[in-house]
């Protein structure tokens, strides 16, 4: 149950160790079931420094990839994606996953990075898969759904599809990295965005120096 499924994943799916601090914030409970669900759109890396920075032995990790993920990895992440120890993945037509029922909702669920595509199926109910399925059931159970869309320009259906999953609950929050701490590196301009996902999962890190937060 617990192991991961290396077809899903890529050419290496095995671990890393972590290298930054994870702590829980009080107001959450001391063991979070978390679903991380990748998508195909461009980005992996902040789906890679997120998993990087979750840590299965505080928090029950699952992982669903879409099924242009898997190409978007080869593209992207030559090694494949890495799991922490731990971490469950699942096959996205499989609806025997733990959250595919609002009866064993994860108390968080983040998309990223997250697709039009998927984004729009969400917004508008539909649910041919286990990915989708546990977005819907994150929302109408009232759990902490975040979405990470990573696209430029934006037209007017986005906008909308913004819109309605706002109003259902969801929290938008954009691949936009800050360069206010003088990234030097692709995967710190990556941790620029990653430190807000886990700033909405509750969690603490040291992914990046909060604003002022060093003197002048």
């Amino acid at each position: 149950m617990r192991e991961c499924d290396s077809s899903l994943i890529g050419p290496c799916p095995i671990i890393g160790t972590q290298s930054y601090f994870v702590r829980l914030r009080l107001n959450y409970p001391s063991l979070l079931r978390i679903l991380v669900a990748i998508t195909g759109a461009s980005g992996l890396l902040y789906a890679q420094r997120l998993l990087d920075n979750l840590d299965s032995r505080e928090h029950e990790l699952h992982v669903v990839l879409s099924n242009y993920a898997q190409a978007v990895i080869a593209e992207e992440l030559p090694g494949g994606l890495r799991l922490p120890a731990g971490a469950s993945a699942h096959n996205l037509k499989s609806m025997n996953a733990p959250f595919a029922s609002g009866s064993n909702a994860p108390e968080a669920m983040v998309i990223i990075p997250c697709s039009m595509g998927t984004l729009g199926r969400i917004a508008h109910g539909y649910s041919e898969d286990v990915l989708l399925r546990a977005a819907d059931v994150v929302l109408k159970e009232k759990k902490k759904l975040i979405l990470v869309p990573r696209e430029t320009p934006l037209n007017l259906v986005h906008v909308k599809n913004f819109e309605l999953l706002i109003l259902a609950g969801a929290t938008i929050l954009p691949a936009n990295p800050s360069f206010y701490t003088r990234p030097q590196t692709v995967e710190q301009v990556v941790d620029t965005v990653v430190a807000r996902v886990l700033d909405h999962l509750g969690m603490a890190h040291e992914l990046v120096a909060r604003w002022k937060e060093r003197d002048e």
